[in-house]
């Protein structure tokens, strides 16, 4: 009985904890947060008193938490595909910020990359395909800190 519940629990991993040691976890959700860093919902599974009237028993008891994705290594054979997914949409690793210029001849935009210090907390995530068209666009300037117009043009065809 316990194995079928091990198996419809979701995907396990190893999760490296913050004192080393090592714990096989399941994996119920992933989230990226808006710096970009993905964190990853677990459930350890630890022993727990179970009370009954007969006397108490020790008892399998998930215990929720949150880890880094650093932290996590996938076990082989485990389906991660289906976990739910929150925050910034993957794949959105630039920022587009919207400038207040008064002079219709200067950028109204700026592109970040998405780990960029200078980005601000308001811009808004694009695609790679998107930031490759606004990386030509004369209406947009590049970040001098992040020069995501690097990468960008460089990979222009």
């Amino acid at each position: 009985m316990e194995s079928e519940w091990h198996e419809r629990a979701g995907p396990w991993a190893r999760c490296v904890l913050p004192d080393s040691q090592e714990l096989d976890v399941v994996v119920t959700a992933r989230t990226r947060a808006p710096d970009g860093r993905w964190w990853y919902e677990c459930e350890a599974i630890l022993p727990a008193r179970h009370d009954t009237c007969g006397g108490s028993r020790a008892a399998a008891q998930p215990t929720a938490f949150t880890a880094p994705a650093e932290t996590l290594t996938p076990i082989p054979g485990e389906d991660y595909t289906a976990l739910p997914t929150e925050g910034a949409v993957a794949g959105r690793q630039w920022l587009l910020q919207r400038l207040r210029q008064h002079h219709d001849h200067l950028p109204s935009h700026r592109l970040h990359r998405r780990d960029c210090w200078q980005a601000d907390p308001s811009a808004t995530p694009v695609t790679t395909a998107t930031a490759h068209r606004l990386a030509r666009d004369p209406h947009t300037e590049p970040c001098e800190v992040c020069r995501p117009d690097r990468p960008l043009l460089g990979q222009l065809p």
